[in-house]
């Protein structure tokens, strides 16, 4: 692996330095400051001409993220890198992937013309939003799942029954995926959306009466729809509930909600993967547990790096979905 190069941008730091344990903590140095007024400037302090660079960034808001990615790929495009691979733990601006009323952008298609221009040969993502996103590349796309580390580490805690939840219609597959995987009952949340975070639930798909219950999706940004759902499945007789997430975006109206419910001995425990660093005043809700996908990432550069086929890291039924 002697023309192997790992860097990372700056949000992705701590994630990229677990996923360089598994190449003998060979992660490269990557030089990036800002000017007075924020603008980003970046600099390699490694020789790239001819080497297979990967680069690790999420693109979650401020969009300094997202900015920092496309000059890390520029400037190694133009120092004339071999490959270079963007692997973004969090793919960022993926809920608008649709003209879904008049005079709105589609920013997931705008960010994938965005990568392939400033130099990416390829994208390594974890969860994206919606799957079909992987079409707007013209370049080689791999959509890894959280759920191949996720789901074995729920089994293993061998909640008596359970049943599975999706938070809304979109989580439905994944969620009956979930279920199926755990031998778990499905319950579905019917819920609607008057505006952008902001919901309410209108029917609960399935009986929550008596039964430990585990709320998956890919997301949580404010926590009102899971909080809602908690809320709503207490009422209907729920037992213990538990959750899991991939992405912690977990903005700052999700604090107090997440607080609330813990407080109230409503929920067990949540777990969240480390694609997303945790905003710093979550720590101290005693429910989050942090599960890594370190591993999975690595595994997947380290088979990209040799030529070898990565599909084993994809579940074909998650694919689906």
């Amino acid at each position: 692996m002697s023309d192997l190069l790992i860097f990372s941008g700056r949000v992705s730091l701590p994630l990229a330095e677990k996923i360089s344990q598994g190449f003998n903590n060979k992660l490269s140095p990557l030089e990036i400051k800002n000017f007075a007024d924020g603008e980003i400037w970046l600099k390699y302090n490694t020789n790239l001409r001819g080497k297979t660079v990967f680069i690790i960034q999420s693109t979650n808001p401020p969009a300094d993220n997202l900015m920092e990615l496309l000059i890390a790929l520029d400037a190694a495009k133009r120092a004339s890198a071999k490959q270079v691979i963007a692997v973004i733990p969090y793919f960022g601006y993926a809920r608008q992937d649709r003209k879904d009323q008049p005079r709105v952008s589609i920013t997931a298609k705008l960010i994938a013309n965005l990568l392939t221009k400033a130099g990416a040969d390829k994208v390594i993502a974890l969860d994206l939003h919606a799957n079909q996103i992987q079409g707007f590349f013209d370049i080689p796309f791999d959509n890894l799942f959280a759920s191949s580390i996720l789901i074995p580490y729920w089994r293993k805690l061998e909640i008596p029954n359970l049943a599975i939840v999706a938070p809304d219609m979109g989580a439905s597959k994944s969620a009956s995926y979930w279920a199926k995987k755990l031998h778990a009952d499905l319950i579905v949340i019917d819920k609607r959306r008057e505006q952008h975070n902001q919901s309410h639930i209108i029917n609960i798909i399935g009986n929550p009466n008596g039964k430990n219950l585990l709320i998956v999706d890919d997301i949580i940004d404010t926590a009102g729809t899971f909080a809602g759902a908690v809320e709503a499945l207490v009422k209907a007789g729920a037992g213990d509930i538990y959750a899991s997430f991939v992405h912690p975006v977990l903005s700052n109206l999700a604090y107090d909600k997440l607080k609330r419910i813990t407080d109230q001995n409503w929920i067990k425990k949540i777990t969240v993967t480390d694609s997303i660093p945790l905003p710093q005043n979550f720590i101290n809700i005693s429910s989050l547990e942090i599960i890594s996908v370190a591993p999975l990432l690595a595994e997947a550069i380290r088979r990209v790096y040799n030529n070898e086929s990565i599909s084993s890291l994809f579940d074909q039924e998650e694919m689906k979905k």
